[in-house]
């Protein structure tokens, strides 16, 4: 296998599930079918749908749904977003009206492209940092870090790694993502279920929100207009920046299979970029439908540092509009490392 694929092979956990014909109510009268096998189907195919009406019941009209959007029974999956969906046929009759429903997975069409990074900067870092989320705001950067009793928001000047401006957080939280949309700072919490909301100015805490359906708090980014939040799954939660409301999510996939334990987030030129807990390695992703588009091999950083018994992952990611560059380090790691990404030969 090529060193290429083998960066591949450590980001996939497969999620395959039966797609044929099936039906969630035992006293339906007809079951589901498509085209979709066992493994799933890509973006680039189409979807067939069917009704298996085995007691030759005199049908009046079928209607099919994506989830809640009605779709047509043969269908191309590009628009649609990746991971596990639920398709239903509802059957009108003339004297009832029945639904049934089928899984679908819904796979990317292609392979993530490989990257590697070129090192331009290496600067100093906090070595008790158990970093959580970077983020770069005028120039400054922002870090969160972790554990309870330990976790910090903190204003850093990146080139000598001097502390700004800081404030600790109360010890029943464990800090963890972090990112500024509007002149507002916005922090997550790992499982309490709380985030946090600050001036970005002054780190006053003006107010705090609470996760809806999903249960944890691990990565937060933004595109200019709505937050992304990861929690420590596949999805990756779409929040109204005014109510931060749960609206929607998108759900990370390969060709081949979900990628989970999606952490640190970061927005860099309409991509979602992700750590990956426990990997050397960051996953690029659409965030119209989730596709992991990339990945960046950043195994030789973690060997730049000084090793001691407390270092921990890769995790962490700052990309500097104002140089261009992304920032990369890890939990506990002396080192903050500036780099550009490439394709890797």
């Amino acid at each position: 296998m090529k060193a290429s694929n083998i960066l591949i092979v450590i980001f996939l956990t497969a999620t395959l599930f039966s797609c044929g014909s099936s039906s969630n109510d035992k006293k339906s009268d007809f079951t589901l079918q498509t085209n979709a096998p066992g493994n799933g189907i890509s973006l680039h195919e189409d979807l067939n749908l069917s009704v298996k009406n085995p007691k030759n019941i005199k049908i009046d009209s079928i209607v099919y749904f994506i989830n809640d959007l009605r779709i047509s029974e043969s269908i191309n999956l590009s628009q649609h977003k990746l991971g596990k969906q639920n398709i239903k046929a509802t059957i009108y009759t003339a004297d009832d009206v029945q639904t049934v429903n089928a899984p679908l997975l819904i796979l990317n069409d292609k392979s993530p492209k490989v990257y590697t990074f070129e090192l331009l900067n290496t600067y100093p870092h906090d070595i008790t940092s158990y970093t959580q989320g970077l983020e770069f705001y005028n120039d400054t950067l922002y870090e969160s870090t972790g554990q309870y009793k330990e976790s910090k928001l903190r204003k850093i000047d990146y080139k000598t790694g001097d502390v700004i401006h800081g404030i600790k957080l109360a010890d029943e939280y464990f800090g963890e993502g972090l990112t500024v949309l509007n002149e507002k700072l916005y922090q997550l919490t790992w499982q309490k279920g709380t985030g946090f909301v600050y001036d970005i100015h002054t780190l006053e805490k003006t107010s705090s929100f609470k996760y809806n359906n999903s249960k944890e708090g691990w990565g937060i980014c933004n595109d200019g207009k709505v937050l992304y939040k990861s929690d420590g799954t596949e999805k990756i939660w779409i929040l109204d920046p005014e109510t931060l409301e749960e609206k929607s999510y998108i759900q990370v996939y390969t060709n081949k299979g979900k990628i989970g334990r999606v952490n640190e987030l970061e927005w860099i030129n309409g991509k979602i970029y992700a750590n990956i807990y426990q990997k050397d390695g960051v996953a690029i992703i659409n965030p119209k439908n989730g596709a992991v588009e990339g990945v960046i091999d950043f195994t030789p950083l973690k060997k730049k540092v000084t090793q001691h018994q407390g270092l921990d992952v890769l995790n962490g990611m700052a990309f500097n509009p104002a140089t261009n560059t992304l920032f990369v380090t890890g939990k506990r790691w002396d080192k903050l490392f500036e780099v550009t990404v490439k394709p890797k030969q």
